[in-house]
């Protein structure tokens, strides 16, 4: 068996936390061919041969490809396919827009944020705001998923596998690109930061996020958010974090003002360690906080920020 792993490539660069960890997944089913996709990712394809566990990488440098459109990108991995016992790649929003597309096209289920590998047929996945797992076995004759990478270690470095180019040149889609938005940071990002300091509701205002800021930027932490926060217009929804925001599983998760609802545990409860600041000494995340404080934040953040 072989697996065809798609790899997540912006501006040339490869995504290598989310690839590597992908590797890490699915490397006990076999030859693990990773597919990297659109001009100017020669770069990201060496990178991807290095990753532990990679035995080719396979470059499709066509410009078609770039932008990472469903259509033409779907139909590549359709034409390949014929190869592979499994297609894989890491739960981002590209993967998410591709692989149903994919599953689709070759008459299959689609296996979404799978965290556990069982054997060739059998995985893992939450499900009801990953307050249960469930264990699904497919009888596919090739398995489509995307792997949620929080779940699993970085594969290491060192390897030297060969890149081969594929020719195949890009099916006119029915959509194109227009251009990218992205918001400018020198703060890390959200979904690979170390650490990560997330406000709620309790925050009170679009201004007083500002404290929630200065204690990420004195830990050196990406910002975060709940989605009441953002729906309060305290945050920008790429601070989301949650069941319909991103997932995250930092080595430190400090929730400021976050009462703990389900949907919001879904995306942080497999951080490493949790550290919660509410005034509500009955406030839900102090279930899942390896460390709490029952305090106001106007008074504990400035504190704790000065004394960092």
């Amino acid at each position: 068996m072989a697996v065809l792993l798609l790899a997540e490539v912006t501006n040339g660069a490869l995504a290598t936390d989310a690839v590597s960890k992908a590797v890490t997944a699915v490397a006990g089913l076999g030859d693990v061919h990773v597919l990297v996709a659109g001009q100017g990712g020669d770069a990201a394809a060496a990178e991807a041969a290095t990753l532990t566990g990679v035995s080719k990488v396979l470059f499709a440098g066509d410009h078609g490809f770039c932008h990472m459109l469903a259509e033409p990108v779907a139909d590549l991995i359709v034409g390949m396919a014929g190869d592979y016992s499994h297609i894989a790649a890491p739960a981002t929003t590209d993967a998410k827009n591709v692989l149903p597309r994919v599953a689709a096209l070759l008459d299959v289920m689609v296996l979404t944020d799978v965290t556990a590998v069982i054997d060739a047929d059998t995985f893992e996945r939450p499900i009801y705001a990953g307050n249960a797992l469930q264990t699904v076995k497919s009888s596919d004759p090739v398995k489509v998923m995307s792997i949620r990478t929080t779940g699993f270690d970085a594969a290491a470095t060192g390897n030297s596998a060969p890149v081969e180019a594929v020719d195949t040149a890009a099916s006119a889609g029915l959509s194109e690109w227009v251009e990218d938005k992205v918001a400018e940071s020198d703060r890390p990002e959200l979904t690979s930061a170390g650490i990560v300091v997330s406000g709620g509701r309790g925050v009170g205002s679009e201004e007083d996020f500002a404290l929630i800021e200065k204690l990420a930027d004195k830990l050196g932490a990406a910002v975060g958010a709940s989605r009441a926060a953002v729906d309060s217009g305290f945050a920008p929804n790429d601070w989301q974090v949650g069941q319909t925001g991103k997932v995250v599983a930092p080595e430190l998760y400090v929730a400021v003002g976050i009462s703990g609802a389900i949907q919001h545990l879904a995306g942080m409860k497999d951080s490493k360690i949790i550290v919660a600041v509410n005034k509500d000494e009955e406030a839900p995340i102090f279930q899942v906080a390896d460390f709490g404080l029952v305090a106001d934040l106007f008074d504990a953040v400035p504190e704790l920020t000065e004394k960092l």
